[in-house]
Parts: C-alpha cells; sequence; structure tokens
C-alpha cells in the first residue's frame, strides 16, 4: 500500500517498474500484460483528469487472485464527466461511460482506456459521486448501484494469476476482422433507466442513442430490462436505423415483450 502526490511529477509508467510490478509476483506473460495495461491507464487518468492531491494504491495477492485497488482524492470521474459533457447527472455520464469513445479531453485521450480495461478483468468497479460503475466479466454487463463516497474516485480490479484471456483478445472483440480502430460497442440500455421509470419516451432513447454513430457494429443489451414502450423502441429501432443504415444494429438478451415490440415497430418500418 502506498500513496503518491498527484504534483505533476508522477508517471504511471515509472510507479509501474519500480512499484506495482515487483509486487504482483511471477505471472504469466498474458496476465502480467492485462495488469500493466489496467494499471497505466487508472494512474494516468487519476494523474491527467483527477484533479486531486493524492491517489493511493493497494494490492492483495493470493495463491488464485490478485486485486488491486487506485483511489483518487480529485473531482471525481462521474461528476468531472457530467460537468464536461451537459448531462443530465452522474446517472447519466454511467450511461455515456459504458458506450466507450468518452473523454473529456479529446486532445490527449482517446476515451477508450476504461472501456477496453474494464473488459480485461473478471471484475472492474469504479465508485465515485455516490454512484457505481461496474463489468463483470462472466456476467458481460455494466449496473448501477447507488453508493456514498465524499470525495474522488476509486477504482477497483481483480483478475485471476491464471487466465487464456489477453489484450490482444479484448481489442479484437470491439475491433473485429480487419477493421482498424474501435469500431464495436455494447450498450447496457438498463443503464437508461432511472430507478423505476420504464423505458417508454423517445427522449430516453435519444439518451441511449447519443454518439452511436461512431460505431459501425451497435450491441444493445436488454439484460434487465422488462419491457420497452413503442416510442422507445420506435426512436431505436425504426427511427434511427433508417437514418443510420450504415451502422448494424444488434440486441441480446431481451425477453419475448421487448423482443414482440421491436418487431412490432420494425414491421412499420418495412
Amino acid at each position: 500500500m502506498r500513496t503518491y502526490k498527484l504534483d505533476g511529477s508522477l508517471a504511471e509508467d515509472v510507479v509501474w517498474v519500480n512499484d506495482v510490478r515487483p509486487a504482483l509476483g511471477k505471472l504469466p506473460d498474458n496476465v502480467m500484460n492485462i495488469w500493466h495495461h489496467g494499471f497505466t491507464e487508472m494512474l494516468n487518468n487519476a494523474i491527467d483528469h483527477s484533479g486531486g492531491e493524492t491517489v493511493f494504491v493497494s494490492i492483495n495477492n493470493t495463491a488464485a487472485t490478485t486485486e488491486m485497488l487506485i483511489a483518487d482524492d480529485g473531482v471525481g470521474i462521474f461528476k468531472k464527466i457530467q460537468h464536461e459533457k451537459g448531462l443530465l447527472d452522474v446517472r447519466h455520464a454511467i450511461l455515456e461511460l459504458s458506450k466507450g469513445k468518452l473523454t473529456t479531453d479529446p486532445r490527449r485521450h482517446s476515451g477508450e482506456g476504461i472501456f477496453f480495461t474494464s473488459r480485461m478483468f473478471d471484475s472492474f468497479r469504479i465508485l465515485s459521486d455516490g454512484a457505481y460503475f461496474s463489468h463483470e466479466f462472466a456476467k458481460a454487463g455494466d449496473w448501477l448501484l447507488e453508493h456514498q463516497r465524499e470525495k474522488g474516485t476509486a477504482v477497483w480490479m481483480k483478475l485471476q494469476n491464471h487466465t487464456a484471456r489477453t489484450t490482444k483478445k479484448v481489442f479484437d472483440q470491439f475491433a473485429p476482422g480487419d477493421e482498424l480502430g474501435f469500431s464495436k460497442t455494447i450498450v447496457p440500455v438498463r443503464l437508461a433507466q432511472y430507478g423505476s421509470d420504464l423505458l417508454v419516451s423517445r427522449s430516453q432513447a435519444k439518451r441511449l442513442l447519443a454518439r452511436m454513430e461512431l460505431f459501425k457494429t451497435v450491441v444493445f443489451d436488454f439484460k434487465e430490462v422488462e419491457s420497452i414502450g413503442q416510442a422507445f423502441a420506435d426512436e431505436v429501432f425504426r427511427v434511427f436505423a433508417i437514418e443510420h443504415p450504415e451502422i448494424e444494429i444488434l440486441a441480446i438478451n431481451a425477453n419475448s415483450a421487448v423482443k414482440r415490440m421491436m418487431a412490432h415497430v420494425k414491421a412499420g418500418a418495412d
């Protein structure tokens, strides 16, 4: 465990070589590469974006798994995204973050770091601004839980010490075939649903669809979505599809009610 000052002199690669890599011990090359990518990406976020004074790094090893916590005392990632992008609230910021290609500093960052890093680990979680973002590899989803945190951002990552996963496999999943760059995204639709609100309006659909024109393939994940309204479905599967015929739109984990509504609005496009 160690705390570093965010005084402008901290460099993530130096911390990796001097402190983190030795603390991880002997790991397979593919696992060490994942940790190298994940740690340097997340520490760089704290250095470049947090506006904090310190960042804390903790590593816990067992024979089977390794986990790491990186926590800063800055402005908070969700609040910063909300402010910089003019979003409704921190929950909207989490929805945008889950899509990928989101950055508050496009000159220096591509907005791909958290998206890809979250998919490399068995568990990846961000806690900030009273909200919680998580990706569990086995469940292939993102979700939001209410929680309390006074200040800053905490990132927690966990990975088995022996896994077949590689950084290349994760990148290839979202830049398929001979595509150059980040061309595919998976969007957790339930993050567009606040509290007990149902997904019924075109405004909700438009929030879900924001920035989707940046991708060639969009997969909408309907896990934990019980139903959608006609206007919501029409905006996503007819209006947007007609306006963007170059984008492949797919849906996964949809129940029978959602599938019926999707079929209903698509029939209107024929």
